[in-house]
């Protein structure tokens, strides 16, 4: 039997990741490259944000404190958030939001995958409810990897420099620790040693048939699903969570 507070804790790692990316996403809307893409874009990150609500609702049951997704999302300071490192990282250019998403969608899918057969009835529930959505993901960042990668010198170039600038956080993604663990051990969740290899092998072919290099450094950062986060959260927290912080209790 795992622990409330083990569970509560995974199940962070879950709804934040897809709160934060579905933040940054969101900082797309009206800012797009051309107008299908800015709606594309604003779509995924809506995706995201009803991903996070499943998740954080059910921490939030978890931790029986009587809080909801809301107080989960609004309330909790940066230390407090368990997202990789990878998806807090600024949009940068389009090249820069597209393998981004590309490296998380590539993990992400393998991960709902695998918790469809999760021994959590709920946790099972949401990744199939939520698998859908997140194959659509994958497609779309994996054909625009393609497509500019294969593209024209430029746009090779930016991203190839978005892949360098990001490679070094995808590893924290598939790359376990003791919580990943004892959750893979208790049939919640996968053990992630297994689902690297098919993992990497996607991102490998798909970006060899992009014409890019995976960059050659092995080591990987890591911390923010421990809650050691890099400087970006603390920004992309001050804009989303402004307006409850600062009228506590404001319903709409």
């Amino acid at each position: 039997m795992v622990p409330s507070t083990r569970l509560y804790d995974y199940l962070l790692r879950l709804g934040d990741n897809a709160l934060i990316l579905g933040q940054r996403l969101g900082e797309w809307c009206g800012h797009g490259p051309v107008l299908e893409q800015d709606i594309a874009l604003t779509n995924i990150a809506l995706d995201l944000i009803g991903q996070a609500r499943l998740w954080l609702e059910y921490a939030a049951q978890t931790a029986g404190k009587g809080q909801t997704e809301d107080d989960l999302a609004f309330l909790r300071d940066a230390g407090a958030f368990r997202n990789a490192l990878l998806v807090e990282q600024p949009n940068g250019d389009f090249a820069h939001t597209i393998i981004r998403q590309f490296l998380f969608d590539a993990w992400n899918f393998a991960l709902h995958e695998d918790l469809c057969n999760s021994g959590d009835l709920q946790i099972r529930a949401i990744a199939e409810k939520s698998l859908k959505e997140i194959a659509y993901h994958r497609k779309y960042s994996s054909e625009w990897t393609i497509r500019l990668g294969d593209g024209t010198e430029e746009s090779r170039s930016r991203m190839q420099t978005a892949l360098e600038d990001l490679w070094t956080y995808a590893g924290e993604l598939w790359n376990p620790d003791d919580l990943d663990r004892e959750m893979a051990e208790a049939g919640i969740s996968p053990h992630l040693e297994r689902l690297q290899p098919a993992v990497e092998k996607y991102i490998r072919d798909i970006l060899t048939e992009a014409t890019l290099e995976i960059p050659a450094g092995t080591w990987m950062q890591s911390g923010g699903k421990q809650g050691r986060h890099s400087e970006h959260l603390g920004y992309i927290l001050a804009e989303m969570q402004f307006l409850q912080r600062a009228y506590p209790g404001l319903e709409w």
